[in-house]
């Protein structure tokens, strides 16, 4: 397999789908839907299996080798079968921003569009997002393929700009659709809660899923949590930190620190459940608590709390061990310091 030099990890997967990089095999599939679906891309010409095999010679075997290339492209695989290729193009390293590009196979085009964007969408956002720390990824389209826009825009991306009568096709002007979405990373903020969050923190708590996925499940009393509050803010083995989204707080990571180890917990406040906010909440603000702190961090978690579970997973914690919390069937997630940092 060709490896990035420029990449730390080069596969990424979700279930029976991945992106690895792009694989010499599949330049004739390639090369045959960009042929097919010529009337969408930036491609004046038929390829050839002569220009193909030159390309991929020249061009595409130079990319592994280089510090910073202008795109990374990937072959998008199901079950190790090539189904589509893309990656990150027209690179900008200097200002932390590159262009998507995506093709899948003709027929699939068709018939599993949104599916097959979406999970390409979320492999791609890891590596560029995560690996490469890109402050936004953009896609760059004519405007012939309506179906495309709801697609970007339920996974966060926003129409950013429409330039008129670019092209010319079929004796039509088109306009071109510039799409765009900020690393969430980039968005987050923290800062270390205050007197005046506490009721704040005490709707968030006392929210029905909340309570509902913690171990204690009844509602909490106003006063009570004054006074546990009160107690915690002035603990210095507890760190609450407050997370916000333009100025606005949505959430809490809360560390209790002991003898071998930190306990975490997360809250996020209903109205910004489902965005993608709570994994790299979580990654940023573990990457906090470990700049004054060495212990491991450890997440209780219910076995039936498959949402947080994930979470947790793709926020890089491991699986540690199982345990009874209260006679609760549960799974305990731990995070060591990177020893590199």
């Amino acid at each position: 397999m060709n490896k990035y030099k420029v990449l730390n990890k080069q596969i990424y997967s979700k279930g029976e789908h991945s992106i690895i990089p792009i694989r010499f095999e599949d330049r004739f599939d390639i090369m045959k839907w960009r042929n097919e679906q010529m009337y969408h891309l930036r491609q004046k010409e038929l390829l050839t299996i002569e220009n193909q095999d030159n390309y991929f010679n020249t061009i595409v075997s130079d990319l592994f080798i280089q510090d910073k290339p202008q795109q990374l492209l990937f072959s998008y695989l199901k079950n190790n079968e090539c189904i589509g290729y893309g990656g990150l193009v027209h690179i900008n390293w200097e200002d932390k921003k590159a262009e998507i590009s995506f093709i899948m196979n003709t027929e699939l085009e068709k018939t599993d569009f949104d599916t097959n964007w979406s999970l390409y969408l979320e492999l791609i956002e890891q590596l560029a997002f995560k690996e490469l720390g890109v402050r936004a990824l953009f896609t760059y389209a004519y405007d012939l393929r309506p179906h495309l826009y709801p697609t970007l825009e339920k996974n966060g991306f926003e129409l950013k700009s429409r330039l008129k009568n670019q092209i010319i096709i079929d004796g039509e002007h088109k306009d071109v659709l510039i799409h765009e979405k900020q690393n969430p990373r980039n968005a987050i903020k923290l800062r270390k809660a205050e007197k005046a969050d506490v009721n704040l923190i005490f709707d968030w708590s006392n929210d029905e899923l909340v309570r509902e996925q913690s171990y204690n499940s009844q509602k909490i009393e106003l006063k009570a949590h004054i006074k546990w509050y009160n107690n915690k803010y002035q603990d210095p083995k507890s760190l609450f930190l407050i997370l916000e989204l333009k100025n606005e707080p949505f959430g809490l990571v809360r560390f209790d620190i002991q003898k071998q180890n930190a306990i975490v917990g997360v809250l996020i406040g209903s109205n910004y459940r489902g965005k993608g906010l709570s994994i790299n909440s979580l990654i940023l603000a573990c990457s906090e608590y470990f700049k004054s702190n060495d212990k491991p961090i450890l997440a209780y978690i219910k076995e039936t709390n498959k949402a947080s579970i994930t979470a947790f997973g793709k926020a890089g914690f491991q699986y540690y061990k199982d345990e009874l919390v209260d006679g609760i069937s549960s799974y305990v997630y731990q995070l060591k310091k990177d020893k590199n940092v």
